[in-house]
């Protein structure tokens, strides 16, 4: 059964060792992010603060810090188990013949539980404050010194499409600037943000948004999801979780939430009202710069009797979020190899944020194939954020940095080999010429062929023979080694 809530979730994490309860006071200045930095650097639990510093609400952080804690997230001894199902689903096929058929129906009925399921009413909403509240009433941390204040970090945006009334869930960070007003960081590639502009477009003045925060892990999870325009995530966590997202419509605006969220803020955004957000500590390991964004006004409240608060922090790798994407990275690898099925394999190194570096291994099979492959990574959804893309033959394992690097570095010519491009870039680039819009490299570390131009004999690697190896483990034992 799928975990119905965030408590039952925190009891799977407890039962399993992969969490630990915080009974002393802990200030959410600051202090629970570095408790929590030095417990996923060293490989430690769960966090749960039972008594952060001035509330009586616990704060939950770094409940997806390891491999092994993404695994207990998704319900699954390995997250290889998704990639699997989600091929399956994919290569479905409506076969020949009545028997054929009637085979495939299981697998169709399967399909339509994943869809999201309306309630009447839901845990959520326990609580409802259309007044007297403030976002100083929930532990909100503020992470890193020199941010620009306190960071909501781990919300559920929703927003709807208002050309075509899809929903959409993205996860923007939200610096509260006040009791009842907070940034929408939502950056230009987001939905959050198309769907603004798309309103703007319609001479419309606000534009409705809802943010739930803590609820199952895979309905979270979603959020981050490098899905394709107008798919709903809801829709996807009820295929991660094997079990329809139950949702419950809002208060007091035209949108749907989790129903069994811990905390749920209603409000709007002004078109067209900018206010400066940051600076934050952000996952590149340094300050995102202050910039100018949607200010998201709250209208309403509305929570469980005794809410639990969810967060994470990021900042030098590694940290959360790298665990976060690896199941990315693990999960949309056989996506990726239905359009491209010449690779064999991807990495993101922890140290390339993501978006900085993404090693490819492939079988080549023509001139080229390699900047064939880079271009077409470019030109991928988010992988167009990729600023180096360094490609490998099929043999090498990227998952092996220091293997990459001794292969790469010995295969290529950098002027022959390094290609650059124009594109768009991460928003939290601070090293491009401009927002939004700056370089990528490309590198083809591949052996190179005749066909390419390389006319030179191209050297093995050095390996000791098979025979060799099994008389030296016989003697290896004699010589007391």
């Amino acid at each position: 059964m799928a975990y119905r809530d965030l408590r039952e979730f925190i009891r799977a994490l407890e039962e399993k060792g992969e969490l630990k309860r915080i009974t002393v006071e802990v200030n959410p200045i600051l202090e629970i992010t570095e408790f929590a930095d030095r417990a996923v650097k060293a490989g430690g639990p769960a966090l749960l603060f039972e008594k952060p510093k001035g509330y009586g609400i616990p704060v939950l952080i770094n409940a997806f810090a390891s491999m092994r804690k993404m695994e207990i997230a998704l319900e699954v001894a390995s997250v290889e188990e998704i990639a699997a199902r989600i091929v399956e689903f994919l290569e479905m096929r409506m076969p020949e013949g009545l028997m054929g058929k009637l085979k495939m129906l299981p697998k169709l009925a399967e399909m339509g539980a994943f869809f999201p399921r309306m309630v009447s009413r839901g845990a959520c909403q326990e609580v409802v404050r259309e007044d007297n509240f403030s976002l100083f009433d929930y532990p909100v941390l503020k992470c890193w010194p020199e941010d620009g204040g306190r960071f909501i970090t781990l919300p559920l945006v929703f927003s709807k499409n208002p050309d075509t009334g899809k929903r959409n869930c993205g996860m923007y960070r939200m610096q509260i600037f006040d009791e009842r007003t907070a940034g929408m960081h939502w950056q230009t590639h987001k939905q959050g943000a198309e769907h603004y502009r798309r309103l703007r477009s319609h001479s419309l003045t606000r534009m409705d948004v809802a943010v739930a925060i803590g609820a199952d892990p895979a309905t979270m999870y979603s959020s981050i999801l490098p899905l394709p325009p107008d798919l709903d995530e809801m829709m996807i966590a009820g295929f991660l979780r094997q079990g329809p997202v139950e949702m419950v419509k809002c208060v007091t605006c035209d949108l749907e939430v989790p129903a069994n969220a811990e905390i749920v803020l209603e409000g709007y955004v002004e078109l067209g009202e900018l206010r400066t957000e940051g600076p934050f500590g952000d996952h590149t390991g340094f300050y995102s710069l202050a910039d100018e964004y949607p200010v998201f006004h709250v209208t309403c409240v509305s929570q469980r009797q005794e809410p639990i608060y969810a967060t994470t922090i990021v900042g030098p790798p590694v940290m959360e979020d790298y665990f976060m994407g690896k199941a990315i990275e693990r999960i949309f690898l056989p996506l990726m190899r239905m359009q491209l099925p010449e690779v064999r394999d991807i990495a993101m190194p922890a140290e390339g944020v993501f978006h900085n570096l993404i090693l490819v291994s492939m079988r080549k099979s023509y001139p080229g194939h390699a900047r064939k492959v880079m271009h077409a990574i470019w030109g991928t959804g988010q992988a167009m954020f990729s600023k180096c893309i360094v490609v490998v033959d099929e043999e090498v394992d990227v998952q092996n940095v220091r293997e990459v690097a001794w292969k790469a570095l010995n295969n290529i010519d950098p002027q022959r080999d390094i290609e650059f491009a124009l594109g768009p870039v991460d928003s939290l680039d601070h090293s491009s010429r401009l927002p939004n819009y700056g370089s990528k490299m490309g590198i083809d570390a591949t052996r190179k062929w005749p066909t390419e131009g390389f006319t030179r004999p191209w050297p093995g690697v050095i390996e000791m023979s098979p025979e060799v190896k099994k008389r030296v483990d016989q003697l290896w034992k004699k010589a007391g080694l």
